[in-house]
């Protein structure tokens, strides 16, 4: 086995560099061979057959000794050596270069990229600010046990699992479970590791440590969804062993007929598999090389194979089917002589030296409607998990929560809690504001489904594929996003591992699920579906990484286009199988009767290779009527 070791560590040597320069150099002297040249004592076609026959060789062996297992290779490599014995060294030649450019294009197509996981665990927080008495140190994250109490501060990470026991603040939850507005937390509340503290110092009881935490939960759903998804393989392969049983039985049985163990050899020339292992990665490059000039990033190289077998797109809801950043939607004022209009306006003042993603929503929304916010802005405070306070225009103005209103006194008739809750109903996220000590209205704000969104939709339904929304929104703002992009079936409130056991229990029952996400929550269920698209512009590198595909420049109205084009390059492939085995078995009749010597053999089979080729690069520019519709503002 320390033989076998070595020879693998021979192959994997210089990789797909080493493949290059081979086929560069054996191209060169096959052409010398086949002009008759001859600058060394020997012929010059035994180049390539030592460059790229000798790998074919060495791997069929390995592939047989180790685990006995028959593929494509091993019919090559008994067609090259045949041909060597009875001195066709040209045909040998020109066989293993030909197998050796569709194992070249193979390796292009597949992407080894694993870095997500590794970018989640350093994701993970490594110290802890723990308090003991009147003392606070600096302790790694492994040490911090359950009941301890921990101090967040502003801007760090919470390293732990835990409750809120003294303090008020506003913690981004993003990485658990998406949504695209931070959470105000007070005394009682659960917070997870993993997420960013905002605002709010805080002090917290640790409830699940290390190997518990959220965090690292997380981890160990990408790494076992990865490693339950099973690859694809290559149809020669597939069919290896039946191909090389036939091949061997025709040349056998040639030879004993007739005699003539050249018939036998350029049966054994004729059978190889060139046109079948070129048939899937060529017709694979071309579709990538399609889907590149519609934005996506094919990482791994059965992706399309497995999207063409989809019938559900599960989509993350923020930054996926909208653009994840709030826009006021509504202003109501209830305050007498106090206009809409106005109310915005001293709101947005009030939240102008605000760093809250909602304060700043407010003001870049008043911006893009072309109003100016006021510039007399004085006393400005900002209140942890309940809002901010400011002199505006010599206003008193509040802007927040209820609760913010309550605790400065300022009783609501019940006008202003109603305002609130019906936009609450509605999916909002709202911001009740008060003026000089009187309930004044409320400002309530959406995220921003993409426009092209419902369209999307609606192109997947006619390609029979059902889409379904996962999101950890909760849900009516879930419901009100899918009605407008015209999905069905939602799931809400879904932390990574619901999103995971959704995708699962679908497949379980028969379901190809293609996922679409941009978050760190979406990897595990980017890795666990059946193919995984990450939105790339503004996804997170990690679920970029845990994806198969990513759509660059996040033009989802591109994904029906891929889907099309990934069933087309399916058929592609077929056909061109069905071309090359139907030529194979031409020329292995016409071998039996002499009509054809291996170098003829070689040169008719290959002609299956250079129509496999062509039909494939057919793909190059194909698109679907219907189906991609492409404006001048997406190019």
């Amino acid at each position: 086995m320390d033989i076998i070791h070595r020879l693998e560590t021979l192959l994997a040597w210089g990789g797909t560099r080493r493949d290059i320069a081979f086929l560069g150099i054996s191209g060169v002297f096959l052409a010398v061979s086949f002009f008759g040249l001859h600058p060394f004592p020997f012929d010059a076609a035994w180049i390539a057959i030592v460059l790229c026959g000798l790998p074919i060789i060495l791997e069929a062996i390995i592939g047989l000794v180790t685990d006995f297992d028959i593929k494509a290779d091993v019919l090559v490599s008994l067609a090259l050596v045949a041909s060597v014995i009875i001195g066709e060294d040209f045909a040998a030649g020109e066989v293993a270069f030909i197998m050796q450019i569709g194992a070249l294009l193979e390796d292009l197509t597949v992407a080894k990229a694993r870095a997500g996981i590794e970018k989640l665990v350093r994701l993970t927080p490594q110290t802890a600010r723990v308090v003991r008495g009147q003392a606070e140190s600096i302790i790694p994250a492994e040490q911090v046990a359950v009941g301890d109490t921990l101090r967040v501060l502003p801007g760090e990470a919470v390293p732990v699992d835990g409750i809120i026991r003294t303090g008020q603040t506003s913690i981004n939850q993003a990485v658990m479970t998406g949504e695209s507005l931070p959470v105000d937390k007070t005394v009682g509340d659960e917070v997870t590791s993993g997420t960013v503290n905002q605002f709010g110092a805080f002090d917290m009881e640790a409830t699940r440590v290390g190997e518990d935490s959220s965090i690292q939960r997380m981890v160990r759903l990408v790494r076992s969804a990865d490693a339950g998804k099973a690859k694809i393989v290559r149809m020669a392969d597939r069919w290896a062993t039946w191909i090389v049983v036939i091949a061997l039985t025709s040349a056998a049985l040639t030879w004993f007929v007739t005699g003539e163990a050249i018939r036998a050899v350029t049966i054994l020339v004729v059978f190889c598999p060139c046109a079948l292992v070129l048939a899937t990665p060529t017709a694979i490059m071309a579709a990538i090389g399609n889907a590149t000039r519609h934005g996506f990033l094919v990482r791994e190289g059965d992706a399309l194979e497995r999207l063409a077998q989809v019938d559900r797109c599960a989509f993350d809801k923020t930054g996926t089917l909208t653009l994840g950043t709030p826009r006021v939607v509504a202003v109501k004022s209830i305050m007498d002589g106090l206009a809409d209009d106005e109310l915005y306006r001293l709101a947005a003042g009030a939240e102008q030296l605000s760093e809250h993603p909602l304060g700043k929503a407010v003001v870049m929304s008043l911006r893009e409607n072309g109003k100016a916010a006021p510039k007399d802005i004085e006393d400005f405070r900002m209140l942890p998990g309940r809002g901010v306070t400011a002199r505006v225009e010599g206003h008193t103005v509040m802007a927040g929560n209820l609760e913010l209103l309550r605790e400065q006194g300022i009783l609501d008739t019940g006008r202003l809690a109603d305002a609130a809750a019906s936009y609450l109903e509605g999916g909002r996220t709202v911001i009740c504001c008060a003026v000089d000590g009187r309930p004044a209205g409320c400002i309530a704000l959406a995220d921003t489904l993409r426009e092209d969104a419902p369209c999307m939709v609606g192109r997947l339904r006619r390609l029979a594929v059902t889409p379904v929304l996962l999101t950890g929104d909760h849900e009516t703002a879930a419901g009100q996003i899918a009605g407008q992009a015209g999905i069905g079936l939602v799931r809400a409130g879904c932390l990574p591992e619901d999103k995971l056991d959704y995708i699962d229990a679908s497949q379980k029952d028969g379901a190809k699920v293609c996922m679409i996400g941009d978050g760190i929550n979406d990897a595990p269920a980017l890795k666990k579906a059946h193919v995984g698209i990450a939105m790339g512009g503004v996804g997170s590198d990690i679920a970029v990484d845990a994806a198969d595909i990513a759509l660059v420049h996040d033009e989802i109205r591109e994904i029906p286009h891929l889907v099309a084009l990934a069933r087309r390059t399916m058929l592609t492939i077929k056909c061109n199988l069905a071309f090359s085995m139907g030529l194979n078995f031409i020329a292995i009749i016409l071998a039996m009767t002499g009509v054809l010597n291996p170098v003829v053999g070689a040169l008719v089979h290959n002609a299956g290779s250079v129509f496999v080729i062509i039909n494939s690069a057919l793909l190059l520019h194909w698109h679907k009527q219907g189906i991609t519709v492409r404006t001048p503002a997406a190019k």
